[in-house]
């Protein structure tokens, strides 16, 4: 079986993907994203970076930091019939909170009322429509990074005309959400095909609990509630290899963001369990499986 690794650099999660496949006597090719050059007008007889022709693979498995790189090189190989984890499909969906919002609600999972504006004037509308605090998020990034809880109207003002005129056109489409109080934790739960494989507690005393910006991890239990939302979620973009944050309420659980490349680092020892063999597992099935259609349809 012929498997890739697409990534930017070898983290310490792609060190443990690496090992998980050793062990189950695969040996992946990693490609690097700063090494792909595709031609657009042929197909994918055309060779990837590792010498391989693209078609040769059964699957590649994309990881890359670089969203555009990696988004991008998911079309390509998508649009060539390339086998991959995961879609660009889910990759485009995911990598964008107003897509991921809009995913989720044809599919009526729950998840925190969000509104979208494309002006100063609409998005202090918007922002005073979800009411005092709201949270301004970029469409496009991770990590927590450039969130802002806006807290009144003179904070409103500040943020927005420091984005409109400072930033670039990702920063003048507004995604606004209703503030949702968290007490100190959210869930980060991780979906692996149609199973939630485990999941973790997030605790910091700021508002902001990602783990990048030093919350704790802690296990926390996947009951059938979590299983069935956390699935319905993924699925609802697409589905594949995913971290799903959740927020707890007092309506229930709802969720607030979908990660296509996650990081885990951090999950496996709280949880003890083996994300990265789980997921090698997926893979290798979902690539078999392609392998069999393949045969039969030859």
């Amino acid at each position: 079986m012929r498997i890739g690794i697409l990534v930017t650099h070898i983290r310490p999660e792609e060190k443990l993907l690496l090992a998980a496949f050793e062990a189950r006597g695969v040996t992946p090719d990693v490609i690097l994203d700063r090494e792909l050059l595709f031609d657009l007008t042929a197909g994918a007889e055309q060779l990837a970076p590792s010498g391989t022709a693209w078609a040769d693979y059964d699957l590649i498995l994309e990881r890359c930091v670089s969203t555009s790189r990696g988004t991008y090189a998911l079309a390509v190989l998508n649009a060539w019939g390339v086998r991959t984890l995961n879609t660009h499909q889910t990759a485009t969906t995911c990598g964008d909170k107003l897509l991921t919002t809009l995913a989720l609600a044809r599919a009526g999972v729950p998840q925190p009322r969000a509104l979208a504006a494309f002006t100063e004037d609409t998005s202090i509308a918007a922002i005073e429509e979800l009411g005092y605090p709201a949270v301004l998020k970029p469409v496009t990034g991770s990590w927590g990074r450039l969130l802002a809880r806006i807290t009144d109207r003179d904070a409103a003002e500040a943020v927005l005309e420091h984005r409109f005129t400072l930033g670039d056109w990702t920063q003048h489409t507004v995604y606004a959400q209703e503030f949702v109080e968290k007490n100190g934790r959210d869930i980060r739960a991780f979906v692996v095909g149609d199973r939630t494989i485990c999941a973790i507690y997030r605790a910091s005393p700021h508002w902001i609990t990602n783990t990048a910006r030093g919350g704790v991890a802690s296990n926390c239990p996947v009951t059938d509630e979590l299983n069935e939302l956390c699935v319905r979620a993924a699925q609802a973009v697409g589905g594949g290899v995913l971290a799903l944050d959740v927020f707890e309420t007092a309506d229930g659980l709802v969720i607030n963001e979908i990660n296509h490349t996650m990081e885990f680092r951090n999950s496996s020892a709280p949880t003890g369990v083996d994300i990265a063999g789980a997921v090698a597992e997926y893979v290798l099935n979902v690539a078999a499986a392609q392998a069999r259609t393949s045969e039969v349809t030859a």
